[in-house]
């Protein structure tokens, strides 16, 4: 089930890409993040209230918390970037750029959650970053 929802993530990911493109012609770009940022909220609360899980927030660790604001700020970051180069630049070239997070990822889950490196790894990052640099070139 995993994979259905990363497919669906990507198709998702890809549409913000376009019609945040068309969007944003004319418009400051972090008044426009600002825009989205309150719409993914509006949208993030009504899942956790339709689902019911509101109740789950007093089970939060502290240490949760510490990691899921610095995600949100990690976030905030990126989009505030990714909105900006997309107003100034091409979609085409902007978003490849934008997923070379998949190999800074894949690095970063290896040196802090010591997850496994493995040659097909090595070999995914590689073909990423030249793919990467083909296309925006």
């Amino acid at each position: 089930m995993w994979f259905l929802f990363a497919i669906l993530s990507a198709v998702f990911a890809a549409l913000t890409s376009i019609l945040a493109k068309i969007g944003i012609e004319g418009v400051d770009s972090n008044l426009a993040t600002a825009i989205r940022t309150v719409v993914v909220v509006i949208m993030a609360w009504g899942m956790v209230f339709l689902t019911n899980t509101q109740g789950g927030i007093a089970e939060i660790s502290r240490k949760s918390w510490t990691f899921l604001i610095l995600s949100g700020l990690a976030t905030g970051a990126s989009w505030l970037c990714y909105y900006h180069a997309l107003q100034i630049g091409e979609a085409s070239k902007v978003v490849p750029i934008d997923k070379l997070s998949v190999v800074i990822t894949l690095i970063l889950a290896f040196v802090f959650l010591h997850e496994e490196f493995t040659a097909r790894s090595l070999i995914g990052c590689v073909l990423i970053g030249v793919g990467t640099l083909v296309m925006v070139i």
